[in-house]
């Protein structure tokens, strides 16, 4: 295992790497959960069709651009939200492993959710004013707007604009659905990963390499996208909301579910799945590949002492 800052770095450039590929899907997610909001279903507008259709829509009316708005945004966040996860999830199951059993090997499926979802946490307070931005660049178009529109030059412009006009309170405007949606997926995700990774070995035979890893990381997405997309459409919709449109989580899920009906909180949740599930292989994946990279320079360049210490 890589030290804990290894892992920070390892997992936040897995990340970075996943989000390249699925960044397209995550804008017309976004755009898809705000479409329609708090309108009645026979009044809403369907601008946006669904994931193949949104995506074509975007391309025609605002080129790869549009598609890729934010990503500089969806880097620095992902550097911070999975370097955390990743990074802090293996220390953090292990203290309490050896706290509880003196003996970090034993594998307790709580004590791995627990992990998960702390870790997770912790990476979406620290990351969540760049996904607060991230989400008003994409859900701006000049051309198909849905909900409330923001009008940045980009992440340096919005960052500057909300802090002038609301202060460091602005910027960490939805982190608390931003913490419950990650708490959820993060819970799920690394316990799933090596719950699945572990089964098909037992069952199946499977060794270790890129088939192992891909099969897993499917089992995790899927998992991590039914548990996290209510809590992800509530985070954001807050995010981009102007003024105090909603006054809570709480309220946004409860006047969401009011007017639109029980189903809206899975608005967009095709384009959810369309984008964690190639975006968790690839994170997963990618992790476990610059994990390997990561300890062979840590071998190279550290003493065991000064690894034991970081």
């Amino acid at each position: 295992m890589s030290t804990t800052l290894g892992s920070f770095i390892a997992g936040g450039i897995a990340a970075c790497g996943a989000v390249t590929v699925t960044h397209g899907f995550e804008t017309v997610k976004i755009r898809l959960q705000l479409q329609g909001e708090l309108q009645a279903k026979k009044d809403a507008p369907r601008l946006y069709r669904g994931v193949i259709h949104g995506v074509g829509v975007i391309l025609k009316n605002e080129g790869p651009r549009g598609l890729l708005r934010g990503l500089n945004c969806a880097y620095v966040y992902q550097m911070t939200l999975n370097g955390c996860r990743l990074g802090f999830y293996e220390p953090t199951r292990k203290f309490i492993t050896n706290a509880i059993y003196k003996d970090d090997s034993v594998q307790s499926f709580g004590i791995n959710l627990f992990s998960g979802a702390s870790s997770g946490i912790l990476g979406a307070a620290a990351g969540s004013p760049f996904f607060l931005v991230k989400t008003r660049l994409q859900s701006y178009s000049p051309f198909l707007p849905v909900g409330t529109q923001h009008h940045y030059k980009g992440a340096a412009d919005g960052m500057s604009q909300i802090y002038r006009n609301e202060g460091i309170k602005g910027l960490y405007r939805g982190v608390v659905p931003a913490m419950i949606r990650t708490g959820f997926g993060s819970s799920v995700q690394l316990p799933t990963y090596f719950f699945a990774k572990r089964r098909l070995v037992k069952h199946f035979g499977m060794d270790e390499g890129m088939p192992l890893h891909i099969a897993s990381s499917t089992a995790s997405g899927f998992v991590v996208c039914c548990v996290m997309h209510p809590p992800d459409t509530v985070m954001s919709r807050m995010y981009n909301q102007t003024g105090n449109l909603y006054s809570s989580a709480f309220d946004c899920l409860y006047r969401t579910v009011k007017t639109e009906g029980l189903l809206a909180v899975y608005k967009g949740y095709f384009a959810h799945l369309a984008r964690i599930l190639p975006h968790t292989i690839l994170t997963l994946t990618l992790a476990e590949q610059t994990n390997k990279l990561m300890r062979r320079f840590e071998d190279r360049v550290l003493s065991p002492e000064l690894k034991a210490k970081i």
